[in-house]
């Protein structure tokens, strides 16, 4: 396994056409409501991350045991699939997924019915899911500023509850693009649903076996905004994806439209050109959590004071993210610091050429948005293999577009074809 790779680029000079891999999140939504539509449907452009493939292929197991490794929806999603589904498993993970909590998904799956154990620590994995008996109840109040993922493995095994459910959120809705992208899928394969106000109504109903091709991955796309961001001159064709996405992480245009990147739509995909970059901006990441990484390194960079809100999940992720990036913009120069509670302050670096190293604590993200910083001065990723969560082929794919990109061990790392 690769330890690290280092990144440079001669010019600074982007061109080229870059196919990405397709959405997990909607590849692994739609995977758990075909399997439960029967498993006759046709999933198309599955995505190559390995939380997709890892979920295929357990989805297929009849072990008694299931590692869900280091992947959050495949542990949520399988959590409530294996439960109204009445199988009998233990559900385990990595060492940090067992300590991402699940209280709030197990608590709601009993109330419905399922009969789950914790075997280590309370509120955490590993469980053992031991079945599912119809209580009656159809009515439940889940909390919904921690973790979209809870909700959605919860409306996805709805049409199969008895009496269906009726699902009250409460609080401030975090990541409701993935909710809603949730309800889009369920209705492609025959299921109704209702979402009024903080209520979504999912009656008892049957899935139909669908066919279903999955959209590039608008989150991989924001690294290439970040990587035109920080470019001299940069014209980058992504094919495929879509203006009307189901993607939460779509907001990267508006967003990095102030952030020097300008986004034409065409009957292709998407044509990046470089524009006028703001000197001062302010994002609420409530629905598209996942980018916040990627705009924090590139204000770093780019010399932008940015305020931020909406993060509350990111502690529960990968790794505990804001602090990974307290750590690490730090290492620039840039200090990222909560000035009221749940707002957050990042006052940018001033970059001297010299090479820089970031870690990414075995998080897929960290390493791809630290990644672009590499057009402005020589830049070292540690366990660079980390990418293989959602983009496997991302550092082929820099050196594609005349990255210089050498692993520790002294190879290089040719472009994709």
């Amino acid at each position: 396994m690769i330890q690290t790779v280092t990144l440079s680029h001669p010019t600074g000079v982007l061109s080229g056409t870059i196919n990405l891999p397709a959405s997990k999140s909607e590849a692994n939504r739609a995977l758990i409501i075909a399997a439960l539509a029967g498993g006759n449907s046709d999933i198309q452009n599955l995505s190559e991350a390995n939380d997709t493939q890892l979920l295929q292929r357990l989805l297929k197991s009849d072990a008694a045991t299931i590692d869900a490794e280091d992947a959050g929806t495949v542990m949520r999603f399988l959590t409530a699939y294996y439960a109204v589904t009445g199988q009998q498993k233990t559900l385990t993970g990595t060492e940090r997924m067992c300590q991402r909590p699940i209280k709030i998904l197990v608590e709601a799956l009993r109330e419905l019915g399922a009969t789950i154990d914790y075997l280590q620590e309370e509120g955490y994995p590993p469980l053992r899911i031991k079945g599912f008996k119809g209580t009656g109840s159809n009515q439940l109040k889940v909390r919904s500023d921690i973790s979209s993922q809870y909700i959605s493995a919860l409306l996805m095994i709805a049409p199969l509850l008895p009496d269906g459910l009726i699902l009250e959120l409460e609080g401030k809705i975090g990541s409701r693009p993935y909710i809603e992208m949730t309800l889009s899928l369920m209705q492609h394969f025959g299921v109704s649903a209702t979402f009024e106000g903080n209520t979504i109504a999912v009656p008892n109903q049957n899935y139909k076996p669908a066919t279903f091709a999955v959209e590039p991955d608008w989150s991989a796309a924001s690294y290439w905004y970040s990587m035109v961001g920080l470019a001299k001159e940069a014209d980058i064709t992504l094919p495929g994806l879509k203006e009307d996405s189901f993607q939460g992480d779509r907001a990267i245009v508006d967003m990095m439209s102030r952030l020097g990147v300008y986004t034409e739509f065409t009957v292709e995909g998407i044509r990046l050109t470089k524009k006028h970059c703001e000197k001062k901006v302010a994002f609420d990441f409530t629905n598209c959590p996942d980018l916040a990484q990627t705009i924090v390194a590139l204000c770093a960079a780019l010399g932008v004071t940015l305020e931020m809100t909406g993060l509350e999940s990111l502690r529960i992720k990968e790794t505990d993210r804001i602090q990974a990036l307290q750590i690490e913009v730090l290492s620039m120069g840039a200090s990222l610091d909560e000035m009221t509670p749940g707002v957050f302050r990042m006052e940018p670096a001033i970059l001297t050429k010299r090479e820089l190293t970031f870690r990414t604590y075995q998080d897929h993200r960290m390493a791809m948005a630290f990644a672009p910083i590499a057009l402005l001065e020589p830049v070292q990723i540690q366990e660079p293999s980390v990418v293989r969560k959602s983009y496997p082929r991302f550092w082929e794919d820099l050196a594609k577009v005349g990255f210089e990109v050498i692993t520790k061990e002294g190879g290089k790392i040719n472009s994709a074809d």
